[in-house]
């Protein structure tokens, strides 16, 4: 049951990925999705096998997404 509040989470963190097209270049864009994808299918992997592990995936995804952004900004000069 917990899982599914785990995909539900990763579903949400959508806006902020493609936000992230105010500062990133459109390669940039791209990976972050595809991490996303990667994302959602491992919460739903955790559905599946039903993991309380699948609560931890949004949490993972908004700091891959921060993590991610913020390097751009400060190593690759992304700017709004």
């Amino acid at each position: 049951m917990v899982s599914w509040l785990g995909l539900a989470g990763q579903l949400c963190t959508l806006p902020f990925y493609l936000a992230s097209g105010l500062v990133a270049p459109l390669w940039a864009i791209v990976v972050l999705l595809v991490v996303w994808a990667g994302l959602v299918g491992t919460a739903g992997w955790a559905v599946y096998r039903r993991s309380a592990w699948g609560l931890m995936v949004p949490f993972l995804g908004i700091g891959l997404w921060l993590g991610g952004v913020s390097a751009g900004e400060a190593f690759l000069g992304w700017t709004a």
